[in-house]
């Protein structure tokens, strides 16, 4: 199994049925059996969708990728080993300014040579920068999603339930929320990750 040390470049996938929907380096911060933390800032180069892609592009698996560059947000990925979901500190670009928290609900992360592959699940929650309001996001697309048949209903409730333990440890300020990840600064030489050879190879 490959570990990472604090400053590797790795690329992130997001991979459904075989198809690469989209992918982004970053930075290691740390990748430690309890927690795997990332950071990519404005700047960094990424294949995302052409469009936002529907809830039937997802049914069918249809995508289409194009280059782009991350805009907007720093980010500084935050997920524990084998947990269906990944929290996000987003700042404002350049800043310490704390955008939100924003919680994917995705696959948990698998390891590969290259970095990790998950997959998106639709359902999303953004905490708000002082955590102490939230709300669920794509909450209608991910109802047609299981509607659909995009997702089994116990597929969508185990989703769901991903999401209120979530909240459940915002609640409580468990970690990582008590973690000071906030404070958190990218060293000054890290500058704009690039990606690996071979990160469209959906073999490695």
């Amino acid at each position: 199994m490959v570990y990472w040390m604090t400053g590797d470049t790795v690329v992130i996938r997001g991979i459904l049925k075989g198809k690469l929907w989209w992918a982004c380096p970053a930075f290691v911060v740390q990748d430690k059996p309890d927690l795997i933390a990332l950071y990519w800032p404005v700047g960094t180069p990424t294949r995302s969708p052409i469009r936002r892609p529907t809830v039937e592009d997802e049914l069918y698996n249809r995508i289409k990728l194009v280059e782009r560059i991350w805009t907007d947000n720093d980010v500084l990925s935050l997920t524990m080993p084998g947990a269906a979901h990944s929290i996000e500190l987003m700042w404002e670009a350049g800043t310490r300014n704390v955008r939100c928290w924003y919680v994917h609900l995705q696959e948990p992360l698998h390891r590969t040579r290259i970095g990790f592959d998950t997959m998106d699940q639709m359902l999303d929650i953004v905490i708000s920068p002082d955590r102490s309001n939230w709300h669920w996001k794509d909450e209608d697309e991910f109802t047609e999603a299981e509607a659909i048949g995009v997702y089994t209903h116990e597929k969508a409730q185990s989703i769901r339930l991903e999401g209120e333990r979530v909240i459940g440890r915002l609640n409580t300020n468990a970690p990582p929320f008590c973690d000071g990840w906030e404070e958190w600064t990218p060293p000054v030489d890290w500058g704009i990750p690039s990606f690996l050879e071979g990160w469209g190879d959906l073999s490695v």
